[in-house]
């Protein structure tokens, strides 16, 4: 590791920033490989290739890089989520909306962690639910809950169909990542199916 003591202001300025999104990525990796209740900061030291006291400079725990990483992918998600639900005039628009900006941010989150592995090394097929993730998963079921109490779905619970919606996503979008081509948009086309019928058919059962 560089020794930054003596450097220009601006070149500390850029190793350290250098040096913290190396953690959030080793994180990231180490997340999604084995999970967020397994891995140990040893874990994630070893990925960077940092010194362990170098760690400690930017991050207490594990649990302050899953709170960095959360935040970063609801940003990240955020406005692509807000830019569907504002083009949508309709529940089916926005299921579709939704599940589309959804499927194409895992698929692109997934290629990206792909890209950032050693040559050669071939990694997991898929990728497992890091911090980030479930932090759009909030952002998302926030959204359906806004839409369906909205009248999107009129007389359904608008809690249990969040958290129906929610867990068909999950489940689907980790079986798209484990296949080859990674296909969002039969993802989308199987999820949204799913989740207009059955909205339909417990509209039709409240009435």
């Amino acid at each position: 590791m560089p020794d930054t003591a003596y450097a220009p202001a601006g070149k500390r300025e850029i190793t350290k920033a250098q040096n913290r999104q190396a953690i959030l990525d080793a994180a990231r990796e180490v997340f999604g490989e084995v999970g967020f209740e397994t891995v140990t900061v040893r874990d994630i030291i070893r990925r960077t290739g940092l010194a362990s006291g170098t760690f400690y400079n930017y991050f207490r725990s594990k649990e302050e890089v899953a709170a960095a990483l959360s935040r970063d992918g609801a940003r990240r998600f955020s406005p692509i989520l807000k830019a569907q639900r504002e083009r949508a005039r309709t529940w089916p628009e926005f299921v579709r909306g939704a599940l589309s900006a959804y499927y194409g941010f895992l698929a692109s989150e997934h290629d990206n962690w792909m890209a950032r592995r050693p040559v050669g090394e071939t990694g997991l097929t898929v990728m497992g639910e890091t911090p980030e993730m479930s932090a759009v998963f909030e952002e998302v079921r926030r959204s359906i809950i806004d839409e369906a109490e909205r009248g999107g779905a009129r007389g359904v619970d608008a809690d249990y169909l969040a958290a129906a919606c929610i867990g068909l996503a999950r489940e689907v979008g980790r079986k798209m990542l484990a296949r080859r081509p990674i296909d969002p948009a039969t993802a989308t086309d199987f999820a949204v199916a799913l989740i207009l019928r059955g909205t339909a058919g417990l509209a039709e059962a409240a009435r």
